[in-house]
C-alpha cells in the first residue's frame, strides 16, 4: 500500500448542504487517492445509492428538511446488497457525549465532531472500510 495514498480505491459518499464543508471533504479524501461520490440532500444520498454502494458513508446530522438520522435510518432499512450494512459516520457540530450516544444508536458507527480534524478523518474512513472489507 502506498503510504501517501492510505484510502486509494475507496469509494466514499460525503454528504453535506455546506458546500465548502462538502468540498473540503471531498478534496482532502480525494488527495488520499479515494473516489468521491457527493450529495447535498438526503434524497440526493439515496439516489447515489440506487447507481452505486458507497464502501464508506459520510453524512453530516444538521440539514434542513430530512437530517442524517433520517439518511442513517433510510440507509439501515436497505437490504445489505443495496448498503444497508455500509460503514458511516456522523459529521457534526454536536459534540457532547449525549449526541455520539445519539449517532452511535441511529446506525452510525463513528461521531466525527466538526470542525473535522484531516489526519483523523483519513484515520477514521480507513478504519471504517476495513469493517466492509
Amino acid at each position: 500500500m502506498d503510504p501517501s495514498l492510505p484510502l486509494r480505491g475507496l469509494h466514499v459518499l460525503v454528504v453535506d448542504d455546506d458546500d465548502d464543508n462538502r468540498e473540503a471533504i471531498q478534496e482532502l479524501l480525494e488527495d488520499r487517492g479515494s473516489r468521491i461520490t457527493t450529495a447535498a440532500s438526503v434524497a440526493d444520498a439515496l439516489e447515489k445509492f440506487e447507481h452505486e454502494v458507497p464502501d464508506v458513508l459520510l453524512s453530516d446530522i444538521g440539514m434542513p428538511g430530512e437530517d442524517g438520522f433520517d439518511l442513517i435510518r433510510r440507509v439501515r432499512a436497505r437490504p445489505k446488497a443495496r448498503g444497508g450494512a455500509v460503514p458511516a459516520a456522523a459529521l457534526t457540530s454536536f459534540a457532547r457525549a449525549e449526541d455520539r450516544r445519539h449517532a452511535l444508536r441511529a446506525g452510525f458507527m463513528e461521531h466525527v465532531p466538526k470542525p473535522v480534524d484531516p489526519d483523523a478523518l483519513i484515520a477514521i474512513v480507513s478504519s471504517l472500510a476495513r469493517m466492509a472489507a
